[in-house]
């Protein structure tokens, strides 16, 4: 997740999802040198987040589409396991309420006499 943590590493991924590209490619649009582009894509690369292939004498980057699956089911996971824990609390919530309100009733006087 901290391949994805930099502003500069997402604005790459963003720019790679449109289409595969060379460093000077993706340097001409972003705020630092090709030096640092070439640095952040080797750590989008560690992470499987991207692929490269030589071309030439040069490196076409592009997104690595399994590395993109990981994160996505990972993130699922997350997010299955927070919305049920949610649902149950929320759940729980109406619980307490329903009973706080017929305790209320019968403490009105409201049994019925």
């Amino acid at each position: 997740m901290e391949a994805v943590g930099d502003g500069t590493r997402r604005a790459i991924l963003e720019r790679l999802l449109e289409r595969p590209s060379a460093v000077g490619e993706l340097a001409a649009g972003l705020p630092v040198s090709r030096p640092a582009v070439s640095q952040h894509l080797r750590i989008l690369k560690r992470a499987r987040l991207v692929t490269d292939r030589q071309v030439g004498t040069r490196h076409i980057y592009a997104v690595d589409p399994d590395g993109i699956r990981e994160v996505r089911e990972y993130w699922e996971q997350f997010w299955s396991l927070a919305l049920a824990r949610f649902k149950a609390f929320a759940d729980d919530e109406a619980q307490q309420r329903t009973a706080e309100g017929g305790r209320k009733e019968k403490s009105n006087g409201d049994g019925g006499e």
